[in-house]
């Protein structure tokens, strides 16, 4: 079968095509599943790159998001036939992620258990599905069970261009939040706002710019500022993000794209009695409730390009470079 394939940690470069790399077989209680799209996240850069604490099992397939048909069924698998539309969720229980523990979906066949599995409904694609669980799914997660986002609270949203950046626009907007996004290219700020964003600023000093459409945060009062900073990039970012909250105002986290251990300054969780939520990943209902709603057709994902596993490294260099806006999907 066609796959992407890393043999050595390092560059992106290092991710290797194959035409004829060994296809899977599905044991006890495993289903082979027929890749009809994989999106990529940047998690795929860190695995490419190597992740410090993280012994990936090398050569691996990257590619967390996978969706597609059912191939094969393993010994003892019920429940599902051959031809059914499936979503992957990438985590396997008791073995780790998918595309970083074990392969992934940048091939044509990739290999789960038959727990993993979640039927795809009428209305929804290959790509919308497969650009959900990493992104999607964690924002929905971070946003809802953990976050508490609520009507008519003000959210500044960082990294609004991404995957998760642009699931999360789509939610605050359909929640009936006042949305400020948050960018380095006007470009990509004009193109958020045409997803129905009402502020866009840039990076530099942005907390300046809350100040200028809220007014300046008091400690005293529940004055200027917003209501939720949605940073998952950290950095230098962070205590700005500090800067740019109401009191009372809430930081939600789910990861660290430009840095994990920023400085910071504890003074403003104290004086302005500001909330740090962490959340880590999603849960079956995120991407079962997502699915509806493109069924439905209240939402659906915001998918930049589709590449063939041919181009699967270049697409991840896009992430690494930051010149996406929204998913990239691999389609075999």
């Amino acid at each position: 079968m066609r796959a992407a394939v890393l043999y050595e940690h390092g560059p992106i470069d290092n991710l290797t095509f194959e035409a004829n790399y060994r296809e899977p077989k599905a044991g006890p209680g495993e289903v082979v599943v027929k890749v009809k799209a994989s999106s990529l996240n940047y998690h795929d850069v860190f695995t490419c790159q190597g992740m410090p604490g993280i012994k990936v099992p090398l050569p691996v397939i990257p590619g967390l998001d996978v969706a597609g048909e059912v191939a094969e069924l393993g010994a003892g698998v019920t429940g599902w036939s051959v031809g059914d539309p499936v979503l992957v969720n990438p985590i396997w229980p008791g073995k780790g992620l998918m595309g970083e523990m074990l392969d992934g979906g940048l091939a044509e066949y990739c290999l789960c258990s038959a727990e993993q599995l979640i039927r795809i409904p009428t209305g929804v694609t290959y790509a919308q599905a497969a650009s959900l669980p990493v992104a999607y799914g964690t924002a929905h997660r971070m946003m809802f069970d953990n976050g508490g986002v609520k009507a008519g609270e003000r959210v500044l949203i960082l990294g609004a261009s991404g995957g998760v950046g642009t699931c999360c626009v789509i939610l605050a907007k359909m929640m009936g939040c006042e949305v400020v996004v948050a960018s380095q290219s006007q470009s990509k700020l004009d193109r958020l706002k045409d997803m129905g964003a009402d502020h866009g600023i840039f990076y530099d000093k942005f907390e300046r710019s809350i100040w200028g459409l809220y007014g300046k945060p008091h400690r005293r009062t529940y004055d200027g500022g917003v209501d939720v900073v949605v940073n998952f990039t950290g950095g230098d970012s962070w205590v700005p993000s500090m800067k740019a909250c109401k009191r009372g105002g809430r930081i939600l986290t789910c990861g660290a794209t430009a840095g994990f251990d920023p400085k910071t300054d504890l003074r403003y969780i104290w004086t302005f009695e500001l909330q740090i939520r962490g959340s880590n990943s999603w849960s079956v209902s995120d991407l079962e409730t997502l699915m509806q709603m493109i069924a439905d057709g209240r939402m659906s994902p915001i998918i930049d390009k589709e590449l063939p596993i041919e181009e699967a490294a270049a697409g991840i260099k896009m992430l690494e470079n930051r010149e996406v806006f929204g998913k990239v999907v691999i389609a075999p």
